[in-house]
Formats: structure tokens, sequence, C-alpha cells
């Protein structure tokens, strides 16, 4: 198995896809808006990789936060709010800003399990920073370490009793950029006190959730080369030991312009720094190709870190969609149900 998480072009995989997936064996595919048409499809969809990789507990991925990151959407699924909405809520009525967050986590588990997807790109633990570039935004829960650990705790207690694993992102800490990484590399220059104090704690509070994702963003006083993605220094010393975190690492995708160099160039670098996979979001079959050719086997270490993330997840409880949903539009009655 290659520690490397593909995607794909269309609703459907192409031969040449299909040809990739069996000989790579990717370790995991993450779904986008091109490849969502309807519920039927995506489960189809989900089948066919999995038998392509001959692994039918194969990951597969999506951002589903609710609010402007949602990949599937209404008509055909319902519409959940940003972290901000949530974090709002938490502010004028703690208990049922709680609430909300864990029902929010169980909803989305249920939207996603019934697809065959079994990882969410969510909570998002990054804090809500005056003057910083809008790429988080209201998708941050607020600017309180505290309220930001409390409420993404809660979703994943949701997703964790719906059989979906969280991803906890972006690790660790994108809130201060300046810029959005898809497009430019953000330089955060506080001090490693001003991080620890703030941006860090809600990382180091759910250090012990499954898988996180890391950010692309070089923090200057930790590392004045290299991201965090393509830090051993801030992998190791930091997320690692200081944070405690010992659950699977992602990288965010490879193709965003905040890195430069060849996506094999990359991938490796990211791997050697101490990610333990690699993600690629776009949809060249050349380009996983050389991804595949390019980086070890998945690593001793990943293995373990990916089934303690399995052990994570908790038996199913009992579950009413409709009453979860009519409880949950108590909340945000402005959300309409599918």
């Amino acid at each position: 198995m290659k520690p490397l998480i593909f995607a794909c072009a269309s609703t459907a995989l192409t031969p040449d896809e299909r040809k990739l997936f069996a000989q790579a064996n990717p370790f995991g595919l993450i779904l986008f808006k091109r490849n969502i048409d309807s519920p039927a499809q995506v489960q189809a969809l989900v089948q066919e990789f999995r038998s392509c990789v001959g692994r039918p507990d194969a990951p597969v991925l999506i951002d589903q936060e609710g609010g402007r990151v949602a990949r599937l959407q209404p008509p055909l699924w319902e519409s959940f709010p940003p972290a901000r909405a949530i974090g709002d809520l938490y502010r004028t009525d703690p208990v049922r800003g709680v609430a909300a967050a864990k029902l929010l986590g169980r909803l989305l588990a249920h939207q996603l399990l019934t697809l065959g997807i079994t990882v969410d790109c969510t909570p998002v633990l990054d804090l809500a920073v005056p003057g910083a570039d809008a790429v988080i935004g209201d998708r941050a829960f607020g600017s309180d370490p505290a309220t930001v650990s409390l409420l993404a705790r809660a979703v994943c207690d949701g997703l964790r009793v719906g059989g979906v694993l969280p991803v906890i992102k972006h690790i660790p800490g994108h809130g201060r950029a300046q810029a959005d990484s898809h497009l430019a590399l953000p330089d955060v220059e506080a001090t490693l006190d001003e991080l620890q104090s703030a941006d860090f704690m809600p990382f180091a509070d759910l250090s012990d959730m499954p898988i996180a994702m890391t950010a692309h963003v070089r923090y200057t006083a930790l590392d004045p080369v290299n991201c965090a993605t393509l830090s051993p220094t801030i992998i190791s010393q930091i997320i690692r030991e200081q944070m405690g975190f010992d659950g699977l690492l992602l990288s965010d995708d490879l193709t965003m312009k905040a890195l430069c160099g060849s996506l094999p160039d990359l991938a490796c670098a990211c791997l050697e720094a101490g990610c333990d996979i690699a993600l690629y979001c776009k949809d060249s079959v050349e380009d996983m190709a050389a991804l595949a050719a390019a980086v070890p086997p998945l690593s001793a270490d990943a293995q373990r870190r990916w089934a303690k993330a399995q052990k994570w997840l908790r038996p199913m409880e009992l579950f009413d969609p409709k009453l979860a949903w009519a409880e949950f539009n108590q909340f945000f009655p402005e959300l309409k149900r599918a």
C-alpha cells in the first residue's frame, strides 16, 4: 500500500484510473463536487474504488464541514451551518451550543456513512484571528482556544458514535495566516510563546484524535525555511512531542500553491518530514502514477496509527435521523432538510 490519498476526475472511475488504483494501491480516495451527482452514484463510485484496491475498508474521505466547505449540497443533501454559527450559539447558550456541535457531528456521520464515506476532514481547530486571511474565517468556531477545543471535541464525539473518523485541521494552526495557502505560502511571525498560548492549544487539547491534517504555513519562529507540512522540526518537536499527537498525520493537498517543486519531490519531502500520508487532490493519472512510483510503501508507524484510528470508533448509538434533524433545526431553523 502506498502512503497516498488520490482523487478522481468525475462521477465514475475511468479505465486508466481503475488500472492505476489497482496497481498503485493508494491508502485512500478523497471526493470533491466533481465526483458527486446522486446518492446511488456516490455509493457506486466508493465501491468501485474499494474494488480496485482490493480493500473493502479502504478509507474514502471528503471535506464536509458545513457552511461554505461542503461537497454534498442541497437539494439532495442537507445543508449545515459553518462552525462560527455553532460558536455564536455557544456564546449565548453554552449548553445548547455543545449539544448543537455534537448533533452536527452525528448528522454529518449519518449523511456520509450512508454513502460509504468513512472519513470527514472536519473539524477546523484553527482560531478566528482578526485581520487574517478569510480562508479560515467562519470555518473557525471562534477566537477563544478553550471554546474551540470544547466545540471541536463535541463534533468529533458525534462523528465517533456515527462511525466516521474526523480529521482535525490544520495542525499546528492556520488561523493567523495572512494569505490563503491555496494561493501562496503564508508566513506567521508570531513567537513560540504566542503560538503555544493560543493557536496550538486546541490541537494539544485534542491530541487524542485519530487523524490530523497539516498546515501549509511557515512559522518563522519554529522553522524559517519550511512550512509545517515539510518541516521535520515542527512535526517532531511541536506536533508529536509538545502537542502529544500520535494519530495519523495527513499532509494538506500537495497541489496547493503554498508548495513549490515537483509533486514526487514534495510527496517524498512531506513523508520524510514526518507526515504519514501525502494528499493529492487533482485528477491527473500521470501525476498520480509519478507519485506512486516515487514514494515508499506505507510505513510501520503509519500502519500502527491507522490501526489505532480504526479502534478509536465506538459502537454506533441508536439514532433516528428525523428526530435528530428536528432537534438540530431548533437551533438553526433557517436550515432546510433534503
